[in-house]
């Protein structure tokens, strides 16, 4: 039918279209409106997931950072017959961790052991302050002290490594603990905070900057040396389910709280083992 070109007709088109023209910029609004929403809802999501990730301990990360390279070492942390079953500071289950030790170590191409290493009559042990018991705290020239059993004398059966763990492939055993007035926990320094044991400058020389730890105890030598490698600027993961822990009131949430604040890491072997 030819267009009627009449007024009227005219009018009406013409209003027809202004109408048209309405509906097409009330739904481009809404589609706009409708794309601002998704983004906002996505950041939403990206921000919940992020929150979520952070708050998911140990194993749901694996895979991240989980790559074992010429860069990273693993410290086995005083595995010594004293710390296991039947030895003078027993740790329940300390020979536990030998098996997840063995079972990741071929992974890594650089292994350091350390070795709890007491003269006897050392500072830390309560037999060297009458009227002390094991597991009392005092005061010494570097700050506060655990006093302990007697343990991991120089040359004692205590001191030796546990006979199951067999790792001959470590580079170096650092000793640690020798100095008679002052105790070392972590593997980079002795108790006072600031007198070094030279494994940091040690894996400096090696390239070495990831330092994944296992052993005993997880809430003192382990924990303390993780911590340690942190205030180095090493990254640091604990194998979790290649330590146990001691936790002398309360020890294990103190130490996790100072792992939350330093950016320590926890994971288990299934991390690494795939």
């Amino acid at each position: 039918m030819p267009f009627d070109h009449s007024g009227s007709s005219l009018d009406s088109f013409v209003e027809e279209e202004g109408i048209l023209d309405e509906v097409e910029a009330s739904a481009i609004k809404r589609v706009s409106d409708w794309q601002a929403e998704k983004v906002a809802v996505e950041g939403r999501l990206r921000n919940r997931s992020d929150e979520v990730l952070k708050s998911v301990p140990r194993t749901a990360r694996r895979g991240i950072l989980m790559q074992v390279t010429s860069q990273d070492v693993l410290v086995v942390i005083d595995v010594q017959n004293d710390f296991c079953p039947g030895g003078a500071l027993a740790i329940a289950g300390g020979d536990l961790v030998i098996d997840v030790i063995h079972r990741v170590a071929p992974k890594f191409e650089h292994i350091v052991l350390t070795q709890d290493w007491h003269p006897a009559g050392h500072s830390s042990f309560a037999t060297a302050h009458p009227g002390k018991q094991p597991f009392e705290q005092i005061e010494l020239s570097y700050g506060m002290q655990t006093l302990w059993p007697d343990h991991c004398i120089q040359g004692s059966k205590g001191a030796e490594f546990h006979p199951a763990l067999h790792l001959p492939q470590a580079e170096i055993i650092l000793r640690k603990g020798f100095s008679p007035h002052i105790d070392s926990y972590s593997a980079f320094f002795e108790n006072d905070r600031v007198t070094s044991t030279g494994l940091g400058d040690y894996l400096r020389d090696q390239g070495l900057t990831r330092v994944f730890l296992a052993g005993l105890a997880y809430d003192y030598c382990v924990g303390y040396s993780a911590l340690d490698a942190r205030r180095l600027g090493l990254s640091a993961i604990i194998l979790r389910d290649a330590c146990r822990a001691i936790d002398l009131d309360g020890s294990v949430a103190k130490i996790e709280a100072e792992f939350a604040k330093s950016r320590v890491a926890l994971i288990d072997s299934a991390a690494l083992l795939g």
